[in-house]
């Protein structure tokens, strides 16, 4: 049986680290073993089919193997999970960090995949547009999602190193039924309307270079948040940790955020 819990450095283990994807698990492990050495870090591995699922997913998880309150660190889909459950559990929760968040409101998304489609080779263009399609009619191979993940990594980067280990392991199932629910919360704003229940500090970091929109993630935070600041990282996309010019600095600033809690 696979850990769905998986510890890095000495307790206490108080930080708290969720995947993008939905259906990414692993992705987070680079950043697990880089704060290992100064911090408590559980990196959490979600496998739930809804989002009701997987908030209370969570809520097991840090319950089990915690010490709360937590700092909660997501990326991308793991952005929105964490602030769906920081508004839900508050108490479990002292400071929300959202890396490369997915823009928050539909009217700020509506040249999302273009900008990505726009920064391929033509012939990775078409490939990417075949891949979307084959995702859309709802296939569950996960080495579709696998090829598609790796385009549009591709397409998010500045300046991709290929270097740094690939520790995911996909799952189409989990990508189909949490994503079309996700984007329903944000096309009806329940998505944004979730700030109204969080009580603690709030940092987004972003690459200036990433497809997901900075804006997205910053105009609707400073309105909906009382303590919110977004930090932006220059020559940097989707995956901080993945991009050879940012990467130290993204660290440094992870560990900063950290620390001012600790």
């Amino acid at each position: 049986m696979v850990k769905l819990s998986k510890k890095y450095g000495k307790q206490p283990f108080c930080i708290a680290l969720l995947h993008g994807g939905p259906g990414a698990s692993g992705e987070m492990q680079p950043v697990a073993e880089e704060l290992a050495n100064g911090f408590g870090v559980l990196e959490l591995l979600q496998t739930e089919k809804s989002i009701t699922g997987q908030i209370e997913e969570l809520c097991r998880q840090l319950t089990e193997s915690a010490d709360l309150p937590v700092i909660l660190v997501g990326h991308s889909w793991g952005a929105w999970l964490g602030f769906l459950f920081a508004s839900q559990y508050p108490e479990f929760v002292s400071k929300l960090i959202l890396i490369g968040a997915g823009a928050f409101e539909n009217q700020c998304n509506q040249d999302f995949m273009n900008i990505r489609l726009n920064r391929l080779s033509s012939d990775n263009r078409k490939e990417a547009e075949r891949l979307i399609s084959e995702i859309g009619s709802g296939s569950c191979d996960n080495e579709v999602l696998k090829a598609f993940g790796y385009l549009m990594t591709k397409a998010d980067s500045y300046d991709y190193d290929e270097n740094v280990q690939d520790t995911v392991v996909l799952d189409m199932e989990v990508y189909q039924s949490v994503w079309a629910e996700a984007s329903r919360l944000r096309d009806t704003n329940e998505l944004v309307r979730c700030a109204d229940g969080i009580g603690c500090p709030v940092v987004a970091i972003h690459g200036e270079y990433d497809s997901h929109p900075v804006d997205g993630v910053e105009k609707p935070l400073s309105e909906g948040l009382s303590d919110f600041k977004m930090i932006r990282l220059e020559k940097c996309g989707h995956v901080p940790w993945k991009e050879r010019q940012a990467r130290n600095e993204f660290f440094q600033i992870l560990k900063e955020e950290i620390e001012q809690v600790q």
